[in-house]
């Protein structure tokens, strides 16, 4: 619409400017739909590179906590296959030790089990055996519950139990090392996916996506550009699939997730029982903590800026993605960049989430 959300684009487009990114697709709207959508950039700095759209997928990293892992969580839950209160060692059995036994699945949901934020397991480690023995028997680094540190190693580990959580229910009796392909997290999510929205959704994008998918890093590990293949190198290491990272897709799928996620808020059964929903939006008292179960939530501070409501929900994504979601208010915004483009070293988006956010909310009372 003519007039309308021009200091949001303004704000994109000096942030373009100044090499904060590449490439951005935002999206802003309620319950009903999408009210505005803008596309800025290109896909990498070359003069030369394709245009973004809104059919460009970003690398979504760690949006797939909450939009795979907490969603699956919440309807293993509903469903009774997992409980807040199960300890994590009665999931995985290399979790054991006094400093642990008490450790539960809430503690990984709200990032307070005493797991470091993060280790570079993917040097030493390949597949799921090797990274869940890694991080269950490394010393934990704070007194569970006594603090929150954000941990993609928490994360991975809820993968894990997730991809158990639906072998036990479907009765799976393999030979060891047998794998039940519909237990696995990719699987598990594309069934929800399939419910939610037609647009770009998926761990591990197929080849033809490449063209429409802003690169990430040139990354030195691995000796190349980064395009449609997941940028978090733990990740990568476990195939392209894991808790805490892995998903691309689109803002207008990210966005098909928000109105899912309003509407199970107002009482429809879209992800889980409503009760469940309000349940992991819900702030923890953690000393110095903001966080839900698995959701971020507002403070002056935060990457949404100044005009959400206190009880507002969201998260970002180490590749310059994010999404919040105003459920008291209906509104959402959906914010996707590749800001680690061509280097992670880049860190100017921060200060620009906070404008965008607030140019946005300007134009959606």
């Amino acid at each position: 619409m003519r007039g309308r959300f021009d200091a949001v684009v303004r704000s994109v487009r000096d942030a373009i400017a100044a090499r904060a990114f590449p490439a951005a697709v935002v999206e802003a709207g309620r319950l009903e739909g999408p009210r505005w959508t803008g596309a800025f950039g290109r896909l990498t700095y070359d003069r030369d590179a394709a245009e973004v759209t809104g059919d460009t997928v970003f690398d979504l990293a760690s949006l797939t906590k909450v939009v795979c892992t907490a969603t699956l969580a919440m309807r293993a839950i509903d469903d009774g296959r997992m409980a807040l209160n199960d300890p994590v060692g009665r999931w995985l059995r290399d979790w054991k030790g006094s400093d642990r036994d008490h450790v539960t699945i809430r503690h990984l949901l709200t990032h307070s089990s005493g797991l470091t934020a993060y280790m570079p397991f993917y040097r030493d480690c390949t597949g799921r055996a090797e990274f869940e023995r890694a991080i269950c028997t490394m010393p934990l680094e704070y007194e569970p519950d006594s603090q929150s540190v954000y941990s993609d190693l928490g994360f991975i580990l809820l993968g894990f139990i997730l991809e158990d959580s639906w072998s036990r229910v479907r009765g799976f009796s393999g030979a060891p090392g047998a794998y039940d392909p519909s237990s696995s997290l990719a699987e598990q999510f594309n069934r929800v996916r399939s419910f939610v929205t037609p647009h770009p959704l998926t761990f591990n994008p197929p080849r033809a996506w490449r063209p429409d998918c802003a690169p990430t890093e040139v990354d030195p590990w691995r000796g190349r550009l980064l395009t449609g293949e997941v940028h978090d190198e733990n990740c990568w290491a476990l195939g392209g699939v894991a808790g805490h990272a892995g998903l691309f897709g689109t803002a207008a799928a990210v966005g098909a997730f928000a109105r899912a996620v309003l509407r199970t808020m107002i009482g429809e059964q879209i992800f889980g029982q409503p009760a469940t929903m309000h349940d992991f939006a819900r702030k923890r008292d953690i000393p110095g903590s903001s966080r839900a179960l698995a959701w971020d939530t507002m403070l002056p501070t935060s990457s949404c800026g100044t005009k959400m409501s206190p009880r507002a929900i969201g998260h970002t994504g180490f590749t310059g993605t994010s999404l919040w979601i105003d459920w008291e208010r209906n509104r959402y915004v959906v914010f996707l960049t590749n800001r680690v483009h061509p280097t992670r070293e880049n860190n100017a988006i921060r200060e620009i989430r906070r404008q965008v956010h607030d140019a946005v909310l300007e134009e959606l009372p």
